[in-house]
This record gives C-alpha cells, structure tokens and sequence, in this order.
C-alpha cells in the first residue's frame, strides 16, 4: 500500500509500506477516506522536530473499519469512522476523567505504535476507546467537517472550554490558522457576544467571518492589544483563544485578557516564556494544552451531522494522495490554510 513518509526537512514522500494487520484483540484496520496535513505536521516538516527518517506521518483521518480484533465492541467493519489523533484505551483513570490525550497507554497516531493517517490503510490500537462511528456512512459533502473532529475542530473547542468561553462574552482569537479558526467557530457556538479575529490574511478573515467572528484585527503586538483595548473601551477580552503556540501569540493573548480572563491555550508551545509576574498582579489563568478530541467527538459530530456546524469550510485545498508534497509546500508557503488529501 502507498502511505506518505517523511525523510528530511521538505522532504515528504510517498511511499510502499506494509499493509496493516491486526496484531492485537483490541486493534481495528480502516481503510482511509481522507486524510489532511495539519499545521503540527509543518514542525517536522520544517526540520524543528526530531524526524526519523522514513517514518510515516499523518494524524488525522477518517475511514470505513476493514477489520478488527476479538476484543473490539463499539465498532464493526463496514462503520465509517473518526480516528482522534492519539489513540487511548478508554478506560484508565485520565480517560474515565475526559482526559483521553493524556491516557495512561496512549499511543500517538502516525506514531511507530499506529500508522500514519496520510495513507491508504492504517492499524488503529485500542480501537474501543478511541474510534467514533457515524449512525450511518455519511454523503461525502460531510467528510470534510467529519475529518476536522479528528483534531482541529476539537482543539478550537478545547480553547474555548478551556477559556471559559460563556455566552455574552468578548473572546480574542489569537492565530488565524484550522485551529484558531476552528476556535472563532466554538466561541461563537458557545454565545460569544463579540469573537475577534487577529488576522492579517484576506481569505481567512473571511472564512473567520463566516464562522463567527464579529470584528476583525489585522495588527500584531502593541498595535493589536491597542486595538483590542479600544474595542473593549479599555477592559480586555472576558477569554483568550491562544492557538499558536510562539512567545510573541503568548505575549499577544495576555496583552489582551483583562483581569480575571483566562487563556486557553493549544498551540503546540515553540519557545514559550510563560508571564507568570502578569499571570499573578492581574489575576490571569492559563488553561489548556494538548485537546482530548475523543471527549469532544460525540459532540461536535451531532453538530455536524445536523447542520449546526461546518469546520469542513477550513479545506481551502484538495489533492490526491500522489501530491502531497505540493500539499505540504502549499501550507508551508501559507498558500493554503488547510490541505485535505485523498486516497
């Protein structure tokens, strides 16, 4: 089967890989429907990660279950399926807790423990706890949003659950990639009063409007937490949506909260110097970190399914599998906000 394999900094590459075969009770083999590159994914690709060359990556994606183990319950071949981007038994103590990104026997997907969603097939561990099946295979107009629950669309919401977001607030949106679009979309679902957007890109602030977003901020630093202020006639922002992940989105989201404002927070951190002098004279939390997609998926599929939400309007780009290098060069030149592949 062919599977994408990364090698080197831009060097991702298509490759002849093993065919998936359950190997313990509790795995599943899905055949992937779709796949994407996630904005994660760039810090490998950029050489900022340890790579293992010829290893395979990828950890979103959705499929119909091929095959499965003596020991799987929830699913059964012939189910369409989100596969969360790490796999968790669903029955540890941080599990039991909602917690399944942090479970006791997690297995990261696209990880040597479970193959790589940009792929044609891939072996799931612990299919039980980590796998969520749709009532039905669902029309493929709604695989795009369906594929999102695997990660983006999960991090945005744990954000804003992490920020507290309640209805009649103002919530600042820090970074305008998937996640922090996605995070416009959570705020708004969950009564935001007024969702700004800190963009300084056409299309994305477009696509911010669609999902929610009441006003738009294209400044960075100073000129941004000026810009807020004076939205907020001086207070602040009720909630942060911090989805970055750099010092200076750090900075920026603290710069904006008001005092008793908490910032969620899910970008993968790069170099982060966390304000703790702030955090304590202006009574400021800090919340978040790596999302539980699996608690949120029930969730946000309903929203899905019924029409309530369409996070598939992030894939401003599709590509067969065969192409997913200039996939990875689209959104590492930001031409792309998000690429979704196919099989």
């Amino acid at each position: 089967m062919k599977a994408t394999t990364i090698h080197a900094p831009f060097d991702v590459r298509l490759s002849d890989v093993p065919d998936p075969v359950i190997e313990k009770p509790t795995d599943a083999v899905v055949k992937i429907v779709a796949g994407c590159i996630c904005g994660s994914d760039l810090w490998s690709y950029r050489g900022e990660n340890k790579i293992t060359p010829g290893s395979r990556i990828g950890h979103e994606y959705v499929g119909i279950v091929q095959e499965v183990g003596s020991e799987v319950r929830t699913v059964k071949p012939g189910d369409f399926v989100v596969t969360p981007f790490v796999a968790s038994d669903g029955t540890c103590p941080n599990c039991k807790a909602g917690l399944q990104s942090v479970c006791q026997n997690i297995v990261g997907i696209g990880s040597k423990g479970a193959d790589g969603g940009q792929g044609e097939y891939a072996k799931v561990p612990w299919a039980d706890g980590t796998l969520v099946a749709t009532p039905e295979v669902p029309d493929d107009a709604l695989v795009p949003s369906l594929l999102t629950l695997s990660d983006v669309m999960g991090t945005g919401w744990h954000a804003a659950r992490s920020a507290r977001v309640k209805a009649g607030d103002t919530v600042v949106v820090v970074g305008d990639g998937a996640v922090g679009l996605c995070g416009v979309l959570a705020a708004a679902r969950m009564g935001a009063e007024r969702v700004v957007a800190l963009s300084r890109h056409e299309s994305r602030q477009k696509l911010a409007r669609e999902f929610g977003a009441t006003h738009i901020i294209a400044e960075r630093g100073d000129e941004a937490k000026a810009a807020v202020l004076e939205l907020t006639d001086g207070v602040g922002a009720d909630a942060v949506l911090e989805c970055v992940g750099t010092d200076q989105s750090f900075k920026t989201a603290f710069d904006v909260a008001r005092p008793g404002a908490t910032v969620g927070f899910v970008g993968v951190p790069h170099g982060v110097e966390v304000p703790i002098r702030t955090m304590f004279s202006r009574n400021v939390g800090l919340a978040g970190g790596v999302a539980p997609a699996r608690q949120y998926l029930p969730e946000l599929m309903a929203d899905v399914l019924s029409g309530a939400i369409n996070p598939g309007l992030v894939f401003d780009a599709e590509l067969p599998l065969k192409a997913v290098a200039e996939g990875y060069q689209a959104m590492h030149e930001r031409r792309s906000i998000k690429v979704l592949l196919r099989p």
